[in-house]
């Protein structure tokens, strides 16, 4: 693979809802600029960027594809997201090192609840795009219905086509290209003149391009405005100027399964998709660095993924200077040295190697010993950090544990490398309920998780719904007093504690949030020297729990009096005296379980308000607020963790996959009081 100028690059994110065709288009790109010598299919496992087994299972994109073709001199890096949104991390990722993007929409589907929220990620990163509506041919499709839909999405830009589909449906028979004014029948490369039929609707069009070329430019639009028609070369330069302004998104339409059209995509790249030094310059923790081949190295860690045969490969970017295969390059993140061997650029799985890479350019290199996604690296000295994706927070967990007692020793460094691939997957061992717990974006994210800690690492591992992490605390002040004697003959055990708890106020507390600790004792009842040993077994409580097995919180305990013997007092007895006094005395002060309370931010069609309404009334939800905007209503409610920890999968199944929503954790609150008794009679019972 040739090396190639920071101003011939293209690195465009093909996005958009699942089974649109991101894939199959990608495939036709590659086909067509003969990166390939035959169109690979989804569906019987030969798509270039489809290659994981996973992917070839489930006739889905799972994984971020990476695919490096050129076409007249110009390099494009394609980077195929898949659709589904429990994969939304490698959205994310893809559209970090993006300089532009395609939204790719069915046109028998039209606008669906991926098409809005891949809109909406390049709307908040500034990255230009193009729409193309896929499927032309298909029964049902409609160019004019699906083109309403996308610009019902964004009503301040102006969608402007740059091909129009010759026919439709079972009629289609190629398309006409705004900017050249030809047909481009079926599949074929060669031109011919506009059909009779279609001159008015061309003419329509033509208008409408050449009018966004001409405020592209200033003086383009004075020219215009003047009545001189615009040469083709400045309606070419004065719409891609509009385009990385982001004043238009332009429209192009195909079959990628047939091949219909894709000429005018790949031209299209070529033309109106900016180069990496034409968008602004990435943000840093040293501000904004320029994207030039001659300055300081600067790389950047987009994706991780582990290969059965070369280990672990790193896909980067090269957000500043030159890099060259060999090369010693210092990890700002790790603090430490990587040397990088071959360099590669990917088409699939397929490593072509490469010498040398200039600014924006994409590459990869295997068997890094520190490097993560999101580090970034370069000169040692030079510390520019960039700009990490935004993920979103996990909608769902399992507890996991191993399968065998073999799997034990290696499940903790498996589930360190599934993360390390993927920052949507996290995990963690609860303290509340001990449990090990797997976070990712829904279900089958989290089931290909599990299938690939098996066939990548040879983990097997199990699962289950996560118990709630409840809380416990009291309610009231209670007192006990407790005696701890043991003789078995020689020197015994002996010590008695009597104490008050009350709930943690700002009155009594100390410095710990938690836990406040007094001796009121007077007149040496007990040494202050067991003091320390009647706290260590409160503690030892509070950590075990003493309702239901959680941890306690917000209390406040003061040891009021007690005995103690010459001989027989120890700082164990003691330990064990304040243990039971302190069990006993939180029976008698009210004690409560605390929920974890989540706030969930949930948007849906409008449509489907009034079913989601009742459902979170049926799952004790506070509704916080009310919205609406473009279409969609939003629901901003407080919910118990209990009721929504598999919300991800119901909201689905109520707003046929259209709805979607966050959750983030708010605080602790009391369980109310009918509800108390039967979670605390089944955590019990689960422990017997």
């Amino acid at each position: 693979m040739k090396v190639y100028p920071t101003e011939k690059i293209r690195n465009v994110a093909v996005i958009g809802h699942g089974g649109c065709g991101k894939t199959t288009l990608v495939e036709a790109i590659l086909h067509f600029t003969k990166a390939t010598n035959r169109l690979g299919r989804v569906d019987d496992g030969t798509a270039v960027t489809d290659f994981d087994d996973e992917e070839k299972r489930r006739n889905i994109s799972i994984n971020l594809g990476v695919a490096t073709t050129e076409d007249g001199g110009v390099k494009f890096n394609l980077l195929d997201a898949p659709g589904f949104m429990d994969f939304v991390g490698e959205i994310k990722s893809a559209l970090q090192v993006a300089d532009g993007a395609i939204i790719v929409v069915d046109a028998v589907s039209g606008v669906e609840v991926g098409t809005e929220l891949v809109y909406q990620y390049c709307e908040e990163l500034g990255i230009p795009r193009f729409i193309v509506i896929n499927k032309i041919d298909r029964d049902n499709a409609s160019f004019a219905k699906t083109l309403a839909q996308v610009q019902a999405l964004d009503e301040d830009k102006k969608l402007v086509p740059v091909t129009i589909p010759w026919g439709e449906q079972a009629d289609l028979q190629g398309v006409v290209g705004l900017l050249s004014q030809k047909a481009r029948p079926g599949t074929g490369k060669l031109e011919q003149p506009i059909p009779e039929a279609m001159v008015a609707a061309v003419s329509q069009a033509r208008t409408n391009l050449e009018e966004a070329a001409a405020e592209g430019d200033d003086e383009y639009l004075m020219k215009y405005l003047d009545g001189q028609p615009l040469t083709p070369d400045e309606i070419e330069d004065g719409f891609k100027k509009a385009v990385l302004a982001e004043s238009f998104v332009p429209v192009l339409v195909c079959s990628a399964a047939s091949e219909v059209g894709i000429g005018p995509i790949v031209a299209a790249i070529r033309r109106y998709m900016p180069a990496p030094n034409e968008v602004a310059a990435p943000e840093t923790s040293v501000g904004e660095v320029s994207v030039d081949s001659k300055g300081d190295l600067g790389l950047f860690a987009f994706k991780t993924s582990a290969d059965v045969h070369v280990g672990k490969i790193t896909y980067m970017k090269v957000m500043a200077g030159a890099v060259e295969d060999g090369a010693r390059v210092w990890n700002h993140n790790r603090e430490t040295e990587e040397r990088l061997g071959t360099l590669y650029v990917m088409r699939g799985k397929d490593q072509l190697p490469v010498k040398k890479l200039n600014a924006g350019d994409l590459f990869a290199v295997a068997k890094l010993g520190e490097t993560v996604t999101n580090d970034s690296l370069g000169t040692k000295g030079s510390e520019v950090l960039y700009q990490a994706a935004n993920y979103p927070n996990s909608l769902y967990a399992v507890a996991i544990t191993p399968a065998t007692q073999s799997d034990q020793g290696k499940m903790g460094a498996t589930l360190n490398r599934l993360a390390e691939e993927d920052p949507t997957l996290n995990w963690y061992t609860d303290p509340a309920t001990k449990e090990n717990i797997l976070e990712g974006m829904g279900d089958q994210h989290i089931d290909i998780a599990i299938r690939q800690a098996a066939a990548k690492f040879g983990t097997n591992l199990e699962t289950a719904l996560p118990k709630v992490p409840y809380l416990e605390t009291i309610t009231r002040s209670g007192k006990a007093q407790y005696r701890h004697k043991k003789q078995s003959g020689g020197s015994g055990q002996f010590g008695e504690v009597h104490m008050r708890i009350e709930p943690l106020t700002d009155s009594n507390r100390g410095e710990d949030e938690n836990f406040a600790f007094k001796n009121e004792v007077f007149g040496g009842a007990i040494s202050s020297s067991y003091m320390p040993a009647i706290e260590k077994g409160i503690r030892s409580v509070m950590e075990e729990g003493a309702i239901a097995g959680f941890p306690m919180e917000r209390i406040f305990v003061a040891i009021e009096d007690g005995k103690e013997h010459p001989v027989d007092s120890k700082p164990m007895a003691f330990e064990i005296a304040g243990r039971n006094a302190f069990k006993q005395a939180v029976q008698e002060a009210g004690p409560s379980l605390l929920e974890p309370i989540m706030e969930v931010k949930v948007t849906i069609p409008e449509e489907n308000m009034g079913d989601v309404l009742g459902d979170m009334n049926s799952r004790r939800a506070r509704v916080q607020g009310m919205d609406s905007a473009s279409g969609k209503s939003l629901v901003t409610a407080e919910v118990p963790l209990a009721e929504v920890q598999r919300y991800v999968t119901d909201l689905r199944s109520i707003t046929q996959g259209r709805g979607v929503f966050s959750m983030e954790y708010v605080r602790h609150e009391p369980v109310p009081n009918h509800l108390q008794k039967q979670i605390v009679a089944d955590l019990q019972q689960a422990a017997m």
